[in-house]
């Protein structure tokens, strides 16, 4: 081991306890930011976004190739709402609201008409009021639409459409979710889709008489192709209309499937004014047109539902000219009729009947310079409003809301206050303990080696760590929530980690020379990578197991005491954003870049990514301290993290750890742990000298009388001079916050550390020979713990009707995972594959 002086070595030592003292202040908090989304856009204005193949497409997706953010996104949904459909409605919701967009959501009835219940009805409303507590986003609702049509199971049947739509209407304006519900029919054109002749014959007296609206006794192009299945003003805030550009170019040809396409056709010009017009594809003239009928006899906004199509396998027109001439027109029609409000585009690859069962694209998107003559037609129209345009939801904000904090000093200081002073008082009494009772120290005899009281040290970190992600109550986790005083099992998790590899580093370099040291460092670090992704991936598997609740680990609900405040309490956060799109073939980039940036996975993970990312430099690092420049490292390292705290919002990566384990602020503990690891011994000798001791003892019993001072003050009504009144309520969330590591909770990591290595020194026998057990072999794989702990809280949340309050079940639930994990070390489970 690289020589320093017993200067430099006291130097080290003291530098590395007060160095907490250094920095003061608090970080900025951040603001919480509203926005109120309105049941419309502001006047003049008009929603617009894509209707995108949620299995193959995602919100991320569309925006990365548009190169804007879009107002809106629709997204189909089955109706009545299962389990597997109210989980692909929250995931579209959670997706939308990442950009802060508007929903579209198409309720589609997966069985007859008839048999939708007004229960059915309750329970999407629950749904509807539970995403908006949540994400405070629009939902504009369209139930069965194009239900004019036949290609839908639930067409031409006005009774029991509009029987359905009502109840469901009924349910939501009787709610809390502030959904619109939208009347969304096809255009009448060709209407009725297909041969009329006895089309009457297998439908009720009732339906006749509302689909003949003129009487002949026939349904054909003569009767009105909406007014039969119109719900009632009580029942639309809405209206909607589907029209759709085919591709066939002259109106006699481009209504039905029977007229075969042949060729891809610019639309013609005025199409889709004609249209608007109620003039274009119809056999018979019509009295009325729809925009006038709905949208302005009642001064009610509308939503339009558009596309163009191309088949690719056709001659003709170029795409962008067959696709531009369409929204073009959509565009300006858009601009002459103000209360168009939202208008969605069809953006998916599927096989439509109308171009003979082919694959057609409906997507202006999928090409680079079709997307961006879309854009910029959008943009120069002015009309059109980009996201966001409510509250942004992002997976920032998700990982961000895993670190729940309490929301003011109260309790958890006082706890913080007297731990601090029992500790000190422990440590004071450890040196006459240790006089009286020399048998019972540890018996260091200076060689090197392990250091089995780290190993315990560690053994009871980890399990601090598991048991507080195991979300039950019970005896054990009140200890571990509250017997470490400010700081949580990551702290000491990272700066344990670090202090034992700057012990066991240089016996690989020793053994194997720098650089096969360095090449195994860096092997190490592709392992931990490997399983990290791993773990996310038979995650993301089980979630498709249906009697696993991965939801428990893949979700995160917020507290209310998370960095949004208790406005967000009850917010349910997706942690596995764009995960679905990894099925999809081939999976979209920005997909597999999120998977493979570990942008998403289980929130008792997400400090993995961080000691990834730390384990690829501890060459460099250990490089540094070898020659004696440690004081470089701690230099730069305190740099980073005042540069952190500067800049709260600067993230060098995207990842998810990165939210509540900030790179460059939590490297400090790590790099801290690595130079008294590897001048473990120096540092022990200073610090245990006659001065050292002095020292140590001064600073350690300073800090308890100054926080039991300004409790003090607050308790009895004193200002504590020099320090304001107001200090100790103010003082947990100036000081003591956990994701910025402020230096309350810094001060708090070296007291905790340097009172548990006195106590393991001075009571080793009796405490090793009690729990050693246990702790050591647990404390020697505690990364492999840490991987199986996932596993553990996914099983745990899974079992149905647990009491996850019961202490008595807290109590054996946890014992049983600390035996199980205890049992797993000594048999090495899976040892050659997960690191340990």
């Amino acid at each position: 081991m690289h020589a320093v002086s017993r200067s430099a070595a006291r130097l080290v030592a003291f530098l590395v306890v007060l160095a907490t003292f250094a920095l003061g202040g608090a970080l900025p908090a951040s603001a919480v930011q509203t926005t109120t989304v309105a049941a419309t856009p502001s006047s003049g204005k008009t929603w617009f976004g894509p209707d995108i193949d949620w299995g193959d497409d995602a919100p991320d997706g569309y925006a990365g190739r548009l190169g804007a953010t879009p107002s809106m996104y629709g997204v189909e949904i089955p109706y009545p709402l299962d389990r597997s459909a109210r989980k692909e409605f929250l995931r579209a919701t959670r997706a939308a609201a990442t950009q802060g967009a508007v929903l579209v959501v198409s309720f589609e009835p997966d069985q007859s008409l008839r048999s939708l219940a007004a229960a059915d009805a309750r329970t999407a409303n629950t749904l509807l009021e539970e995403v908006h507590r949540q994400y405070d986003t629009q939902v504009l609702v369209r139930f069965a639409p194009q239900m004019n049509g036949t290609w839908v199971r639930w067409g031409q049947q006005p009774t029991q459409f509009v029987k359905a739509f009502r109840a469901l209407a009924t349910a939501v304006h009787d709610g809390s979710s502030d959904a619109r519900m939208v009347w969304s029919p096809s255009y009448g054109a060709g209407y009725p889709f297909g041969e009329s002749a006895g089309r009457l014959r297998d439908l009720s007296a009732t339906d006749v008489s509302k689909l003949d609206t003129n009487g002949d006794g026939q349904l054909t192009a003569a009767d009105d192709p909406y007014e039969p299945y119109w719900p009632g003003d009580a029942s639309v805030d809405w209206v909607g209309l589907s029209m759709y550009s085919f591709g066939k170019g002259k109106a006699t040809e481009a209504a039905g499937r029977d007229v075969p396409l042949t060729r891809n056709d610019v639309p013609e010009a005025g199409e889709v004014a004609g249209r608007f017009d109620e003039t274009w594809g119809y056999e018979q003239p019509q009295s009325g047109n729809f925009y006038d009928r709905f949208a302005v006899a009642d001064d009610r906004p509308m939503l339009l539902d558009t596309g163009a199509l191309y088949d690719h396998s056709l001659q003709g027109a170029a795409e962008l000219p067959v696709k531009q001439g369409w929204w073009r027109q959509v565009i300006a029609a858009v601009q002459d009729r103000p209360l168009i409000r939202g208008v969605t585009f069809l953006e998916t690859n599927r096989r439509e009947p109308e171009a003979g069962n082919r694959v057609a694209d409906w997507r202006d998107t999928a090409v680079p310079g079709i997307a961006g003559s879309f854009r910029t037609d959008l943009e120069r129209a002015g009309d059109f409003v980009f996201g966001p345009v409510t509250d942004r939801v992002t997976p920032q904000d998700g990982a961000a809301a895993t670190d729940q904090q309490y929301d003011t000093g109260g309790d958890q200081m006082a706890w913080i206050v007297w731990l601090a002073v029992g500790l000190a008082v422990v440590f004071l009494l450890s040196g006459v303990f240790g006089r009286l009772l020399p048998g019972w120290r540890y018996p260091d005899d200076g060689k090197p080696g392990r250091d089995l009281r780290l190993d315990l040290f560690r053994g009871f970190i980890i399990l601090a760590v598991v048991i507080t992600h195991i979300e039950i109550g019970g005896p054990y986790s009140y200890i571990t929530l509250h017997a470490t005083g400010a700081i949580t099992g990551a702290e000491m998790f990272v700066f344990l980690s670090g202090m034992v590899l700057g012990m066991t580093y240089p016996f690989a370099i020793k053994k194997f020379g720098e650089w096969a040291a360095a090449i195994g460092a860096w092997k190490r670090a592709r392992k931990q990578y490997l399983v990290t992704l791993g773990v996310i991936l038979v995650v993301f598997a089980l979630s498709f197991v249906p009697f696993l609740n991965t939801d428990a680990i893949t979700t995160f609900t917020d507290r209310g005491t998370g960095t949004d405040g208790v406005g967000a309490e009850g917010r349910v956060y997706d942690l596995y954003p764009n995960a679905m799109q990894l099925l999809a073939y081939p999976p979209p980039w920005y997909a597999i870049r999120q998977f493979l940036l570990l942008e998403m996975g289980p929130w008792p993970f997400n400090i993995m990514g961080l000691f990834v990312v730390l384990s690829l430099f501890i060459p460099a690092f250990m490089w540094v301290i070898r020659r004696g420049f440690w004081w470089v490292l701690l230099v730069v390292s305190w740099a980073l993290y005042v540069f952190q705290a500067v800049n709260p919002d600067f993230r060098p990566l995207n990842s998810q750890f990165e939210s509540v384990f900030p790179l460059l602020t939590w490297q400090v503990v790590f790099t801290h742990g690595l130079v008294l690891g590897y001048y473990r011994r120096q540092v022990i000798g200073a610090l245990t000298g006659r001065l050292g001791k002095v020292l140590v003892g001064i600073g350690l019993s300073g800090y308890a009388l100054f926080l039991v001072y300004v409790w003090a003050g607050a308790q009895y009504g004193f200002t504590p001079v020099p320090f304001p009144a107001s200090m100790y309520d103010q003082l947990y969330n100036t000081a003591y916050q956990r994701v910025d590591l402020q230096w309350g909770r810094l001060v708090d990591i070296a007291f905790f550390a340097i009172v548990s290595y006195a106590i393991l020194t001075v009571f080793w026998k009796p405490i090793a020979k009690t729990i050693g057990w246990l702790w050591i072999p647990i404390g020697q794989a505690s990364l492999y713990v840490f991987v199986w702990q996932v596993f553990f809280a996914l099983v745990i949340a899974s079992i149905p009707g647990l009491d996850w309050g019961n202490p008595w079940i807290g109590f054996a639930t946890h014992t049983l995972l600390i035996l199980l994990a205890w049992y797993m070390v000594r048999k090495q489970f899976l040892f050659s594959v997960i690191p340990r």
